[in-house]
């Protein structure tokens, strides 16, 4: 499959944005495409009803596609641990032609970084004495640098207390020069080696593999002296002995810059302008090293790919969409503001559902929807058109339900019937709640106009509740800088629907629909459609301003 594509409606999700999501990312998938349906709220009751009457389940809530450290293409390199030698980190840098490795524990979480410059330093500036020491380093790193065989040495730490000298001298010079702790370099001199561990040497590297006589290595053992014998010539030998030294004494560790696999972009780079480091380690939320990422990785980013349904108003669609990329659309509404950066498939239809859509493209690519898939299909269609009592109701709607309903083996009529009593209750809603159940924002001639719509089987029922629900909008109209908010509450037995309204301007709203009933509301017989009823009387008001 190719890699995966975001199948999402609109925010405060309705039945037909919700199942359009679910039926359409189901075609995707059997045209080989890696396609996840997602919601950006919350599921309301007429909506679970439907999903859960076709036994599927709700898609997962996704808060924002904007682009995301994981979306980048890391460069990756196995850790290495912060035992092995700056010899061993060295070779593998210059094998895979890197500049920065990663360290890991024991655990495999990341402790810190190994780069060129750090091993360049390190050996450079690398002090006169005891580094082997304080560096905790390992008899077995020292071992594998020089290549060397250890003849004698129990201790797993390199861990001398003198200095590094060579024994270029004759015996009698050499006390001048050497301490107990000492590492002493030395040749093939049998006396030079004896002098050396009776002048109580740490440890004696025996160069251009010398022979050891028995007689020496007893000594060294009686004296608890290592003794290791290597083909290196003594320059090189000396030269190679402090690259034994373990990465994680000279490796980059306090203040390390680390960027989380669910970091987004923004913070990135808002990090990297006040830093200046090559390369940037990424973690999981273990800790464990997942890549290296640099300023090049943000210029080649991969964008979250997503198609929209039900929708083309930025101001409904999820977070992040600007940073997305955005490769169709799918709707029944009017053409909104969204852009993208290159042409798109713009399927819209001025059809009462986003529902009929998805189905004719099923139909269209030969492929048939499950029982399941049809049944909920239709029901997006019949929610959408009021059972195609509304006005954007056509015979596309009507043929299309029919031919699902058939598929998914349900009545129409009391498929409806139910569907509608577990959507339009009411009780134990709160006001925000009833406001946000089916909202919608539009940007019409520049003014924020935001309309919720909600059914019911009771206009009278909302009485009790009214003046909550309009605290509610007044509290949103202020707080989120609405021209005006509108609430569709809607009979759907009756054909009838009360609107209840507040507006920043005064009088705007008495302009398109009159008579009032009230400073806050007015009724509407045979309206049953925000999109057809509403929006376009909204948009000549507005436009005229």
């Amino acid at each position: 499959m190719t890699e995966k594509v975001f199948i999402i409606g609109h925010q405060n999700p309705d039945t037909d944005s919700i199942c359009s999501a679910i039926a359409y990312a189901n075609l995707k998938q059997q045209m080989n495409v890696d396609a996840i349906p997602v919601r950006i709220g919350r599921i309301n009751q007429e909506t679970a009803f439907v999903l859960d009457y076709f036994g599927i389940n709700p898609p997962e809530y996704l808060a924002t596609v904007k682009t995301q450290v994981s979306n980048l293409k890391m460069d990756t390199i196995e850790p290495i641990s912060s035992k092995i030698s700056l010899k061993e980190a060295w070779e593998i840098i210059k094998a895979n032609n890197i500049e920065v490795l990663p360290v890991e524990n024991n655990e495999h979480q990341l402790v810190g970084v190994v780069s060129i410059s750090d091993i360049a330093n390190a050996y450079m500036n690398m002090p006169e004495n005891n580094s082997l020491s304080v560096s905790h380093t390992p008899l077995e790193n020292v071992a594998r640098t020089l290549n060397a065989n250890i003849l004698y040495g129990m201790d797993r730490v390199f861990s001398n207390s003198g200095k590094t000298i060579i024994a270029a001298m004759t015996p009698e010079e050499m006390g001048s020069y050497m301490e107990t702790g000492d590492i002493v370099f030395v040749g093939n001199r049998r006396e030079n080696q004896l002098k050396a561990i009776e002048a109580g040497a740490f440890c004696i590297i025996v160069t251009c593999g010398s022979e050891v006589e028995k007689e020496i290595a007893n000594k060294a053992h009686k004296k608890g002296c290592i003794l290791l014998v290597t083909e290196y010539d003594t320059f090189t030998a000396a030269r190679l002995l402090y690259q034994s030294i373990p990465v994680g004494f000279i490796m980059t560790s306090k203040n390390l810059v680390a960027f989380q696999q669910d970091d987004y972009i923004d913070t990135v780079k808002e990090q990297m302008l006040q830093t200046r480091y090559r390369s940037y380690p990424v973690v999981d939320n273990n800790g464990r090293f997942k890549g290296f990422i640099s300023r090049y990785h943000l210029i080649k980013q991969n964008r979250n790919k997503v198609i929209l349904v039900d929708h083309s108003e930025s101001s409904q669609t999820i977070n992040g969409i600007e940073q997305a990329e955005i490769l169709e659309i799918i709707d029944h509404h009017r053409i909104g503001d969204i852009q993208t950066g290159r042409p798109i498939y713009y399927r819209n239809q001025p059809v009462g559902s986003t529902a009929t859509i998805v189905a004719n493209l099923f139909f269209e690519n030969g492929i048939q929807p499950s029982e399941k898939i049809a049944g909920i299909l239709c029901a997006a269609i019949l929610s959408d058109t009021v059972a195609f009592k509304s006005s954007t109701s056509t015979d596309t709607d009507i043929n299309t339900a029919k031919k699902l309903a058939e598929m998914s083996h349900i009545d129409i009529d009391k498929f409806a019937k139910k569907m509608f009593q577990a959507g339009s209750s009411l009780k134990n809603m709160s006001s925000d709640e009833i406001l946000q159940n089916d909202f919608k924002e539009y940007l019409i001639s520049k003014n924020k106009v935001g309309v919720g719509q909600i059914n019911t089987e009771d206009l009278s029922s909302v009485k009790k509740i009214r003046s909550s629900i309009l605290e509610s909008m007044k509290a949103l109209l202020v707080k989120e800088g609405y021209s005006m908010i509108l609430l569709l509450i809607t009979d759907i037995l009756n054909e009838e629907t009360e609107i209840l309204f507040v507006e920043t301007h005064q009088g705007m709203i008495a302009k398109a629909f009159n008579p009032l009933k009230d400073e806050n509301s007015f009724v509407m017989k045979g309206v049953v459609s925000r999109k057809n009823q509403i929006i376009p009387e909204l948009t000549n008001i507005l436009s005229d301003r």
